[in-house]
């Protein structure tokens, strides 16, 4: 397969760039916007659009194949990558990386990513979000040259096999967490609703109320709106650290006490627990959440804590499993660059035992969803998320009708062999 020309163009994401250590610190909503100084690098404003890069490569066959570069909702935070902006990065990618793939052989997805991975500027890696469009691209372009969908590219590459039904959908609903409830109620989602808990004050309450009263409140809703009461979905909600901000530190039994109570309130549904903690550093964060897990299980208080800040690599998630730090992590497929990572990380956290989460940004597009979704038939994580956006029905749509398309083309294809 051969790259014959590359057609870069600026894009929009499904969401914005959010300076979160501001917003953690106080900063106000008004409207979409927020009142207040940004105190994270690379922000201008507190909240400003999400930008993408669309990359399009023409084939030698003339097929066109194509991905988007796009970065998380919370640039330069937890360790990760700076803000992505299309007029800063286009240059770079067409200076920098296009000459490497164009007009060139290339047999393996796989082996074209890791030499991708490989390229350093001015001793760096290149930024996750080039890595991450590059590879939706290319995957895209080997499972067209090979007259296949790209799932069947990865599973034949990693020795899979395709899933034979949809993976579970993690619906997100920001701030409007009530009214999001309901429509992923209404819709059938798998696990709802993430709920985006990112501030004490105002969203988790000083003791904890807050969280424990919307918590209640969502179990009753689920079982007054379920159409039937075979509907169970999962309760995942992100606090991104801040339980662990109103407990002192390492007191892991008034957390787990904490913990037990939002169980009790969620039940009769499954409750998981995203980023209880935030310890600052990926091995403070690896330890805090190793310990936590513990806690958790020999008290056998029945929630699951899901790893995610500090956890940006394929080499953190590898740790997190190792020391069980987390009974699920997400994989974050913006922050793990190439999507081939995004694969490998799903495998390794299967083989060890520990949920994969393979999840993303609100901050996406419409093309990396779908290709993450190929990841995910190919892979069979625990559940993936539904992006971008923070409206519910847009994401969800578009990663639930392309696992759709998959199974009803699979299908179709057995029984014309």
């Amino acid at each position: 397969m051969k790259i014959q020309k590359t057609i870069l163009s600026p894009g929009r994401t499904g969401f914005y760039f959010d300076d979160q250590k501001a917003i953690k610190q106080g900063a106000r909503l008004d409207g979409v916007s927020y009142v207040g100084t940004p105190v994270t690098a690379g922000f201008e404003r507190i909240r400003i659009p999400g930008e993408a890069v669309s990359v399009q490569f023409i084939l030698d066959d003339g097929q066109l194949a194509y991905g988007d570069c796009a970065a998380v909702q919370y640039s330069g935070a937890g360790g990760r990558d700076p803000v992505f902006l299309a007029r800063t990065f286009m240059p770079l990618i067409e200076r920098a990386i296009l000459p490497k793939i164009e007009n060139r052989e290339l047999t393996s997805y796989d082996a074209a990513m890791r030499e991708i991975e490989a390229i350093q500027i001015d001793g760096q890696p290149l930024h996750t979000a080039i890595r991450y469009g590059l590879s939706q691209a290319l995957l895209d372009a080997f499972a067209k040259s090979n007259g296949e969908l790209m799932c069947e590219t990865l599973a034949r590459e990693y020795g899979t096999s395709v899933s034979e039904k949809p993976i579970p959908i993690f619906a997100q609903s920001g701030d409007d967490r009530r009214l999001n409830a309901d429509k992923m109620i209404l819709k059938g989602a798998d696990v709802l609703p993430h709920a985006l808990i990112n501030h004490v004050a105002t969203k988790l309450g000083a003791k904890g109320e807050i969280l424990a009263e919307y918590v209640g409140w969502l179990s009753k809703r689920i079982q007054a709106l379920r159409i039937s009461p075979d509907y169970r979905p999962t309760l995942h909600i992100d606090v991104y650290g801040t339980i662990g901000e109103i407990f002192p530190k390492n007191d892991w039994k008034a957390i787990g006490d904490y913990l037990a109570k939002l169980a009790e309130l969620a039940a009769p549904f499954k409750l998981r627990i995203e980023g209880p903690v935030d310890y600052g550093s990926r091995d403070a964060q690896r330890d805090a959440l190793a310990v936590l897990t513990a806690e958790l299980d020999g008290r056998e208080i029945p929630v699951e804590i899901v790893a995610d800040e500090w956890c940006n690599t394929i080499e953190d998630i590898r740790e997190f499993a190792d020391a069980k730090a987390g009974h699920m992590i997400q994989i974050k497929t913006p922050d793990l660059g190439s999507m081939h990572n995004s694969a490998l990380a799903v495998l390794y956290c299967n083989e060890k035992g520990v949920g994969a989460y393979l999840g993303g940004t609100c901050n996406e597009t419409d093309r990396s969803a779908q290709v993450t979704a190929h990841v995910a038939m190919a892979t069979s994580p625990i559940q993936m998320l539904a992006k971008p956006g923070m409206g519910f029905d847009e994401g969800y749509m578009i990663v639930y009708n392309e696992m759709q398309r998959i199974l009803a083309f699979r299908k179709a294809a057995r029984k014309g062999a």
